[in-house]
């Protein structure tokens, strides 16, 4: 069988290719019947995701494990699965404070790819290779591959190799029983059905994938301490709106007046979760700086630390 034929083969098994009979005149349908058709359609992708919250914990907690040893969370895909990547790992360092080194989303084709398809890349598991041996993948790290269908050799590739390194590998599809699932420590797969235009794999397929790495990214990052309760105490003061945020998450966890809140930020150089422990644990900013490095980062028990060691108050 040729190489095409082959392919169009095994595109007809899978659920993200399949076709709507039932949505094959919507382009006859009013503009709002459409909208309200597609909308229905996307409201079934959370369903699709919670049916393997299961499967996303256990990832989350081995990736979570990893990381707090030093290891780096790295996402590989092609197209639009590539470009949820690099979204997701471009937003950790605003977000939570990272090194960019430390969440590493890889697109196959390389950053050009972002905004312009290169052609074969996601077809090359060599490719993936090139780049994990570039990034010097090893025990520590987690590979997330991505692929819509689950069979992208790129993904694939990316799985296999980064378990050659010894990482560990997740593999986020939205086709059941995928190879790229089968490949890794941890398949999820999100079944969202058939696209409202057959094959565009950009919609519910890549809602899916957004919501999956935001529930990867972000749990990892609180069990990382990143995070007190629901507050952004990690997160970067890196221009004026984000200051006035750093000085409202500082408020909202301690309660402090201004004029207080103002000499815990200057006292810790801007760092929100060091001002709250100079709040809440009455201590300097060295001494929360090296609190919260004794407690890894994590403010709760920074805080736990200091109110142990505070002296009772006569009565």
């Amino acid at each position: 069988m040729p190489a095409y034929e082959e392919l169009r083969a095994q595109l007809a098994t899978l659920t993200t290719e399949a076709f709507r009979p039932d949505l094959a005149e919507i382009d006859h349908l009013p503009t709002l019947d459409l909208a309200r058709t597609m909308n229905a359609e996307d409201a079934t992708v959370p369903a699709a995701v919670a049916a393997q919250l299961p499967h996303i914990a256990a990832a989350i907690d081995a990736i979570a494990e990893r990381m707090a040893r030093g290891g780096r969370l790295v996402y590989a895909g092609a197209g639009t699965a590539g470009r949820m990547g690099v979204l997701d790992a471009s937003e950790c360092p605003p977000t939570f404070n990272t090194d960019p080194a430390d969440v590493v989303g890889l697109i196959a084709g390389g950053p050009s790819a972002m905004v312009k398809a290169v052609e074969g890349a996601e077809d090359s598991k060599e490719l993936a290779a090139e780049d994990l041996t570039a990034l010097k993948i090893g025990p520590a790290d987690t590979l997330v591959g991505i692929s819509a269908s689950g069979r992208t050799p790129y993904a694939i590739g990316a799985v296999e190799f980064a378990r050659t390194r010894g990482a560990l590998t997740v593999g986020l599809s939205c086709n059941a029983g995928s190879a790229l699932a089968a490949a890794a420590d941890h398949g999820i797969e999100v079944v969202v059905g058939p696209e409202l235009l057959t094959g565009s794999t950009r919609l519910k397929a890549g809602t899916a994938q957004k919501l999956v790495l935001n529930l990867i990214s972000t749990i990892t990052m609180i069990r990382l301490g990143k995070t007190y309760g629901n507050l952004m105490v990690d997160m970067r003061s890196s221009n004026e709106k984000l200051r006035a945020r750093a000085r409202r998450i500082v408020s909202l966890a301690t309660g402090a007046p201004d004029e207080e809140i103002e000499a815990a930020l200057a006292a810790t150089d801007g760092e929100v979760k060091n001002a709250i422990l100079v709040v809440l644990g009455g201590v300097g900013g060295p001494e929360a700086a090296e609190l919260l490095t004794a407690s890894r980062g994590h403010l709760r028990a920074a805080l736990a630390n200091t109110l142990a060691n505070t002296p009772a108050q006569p009565r």
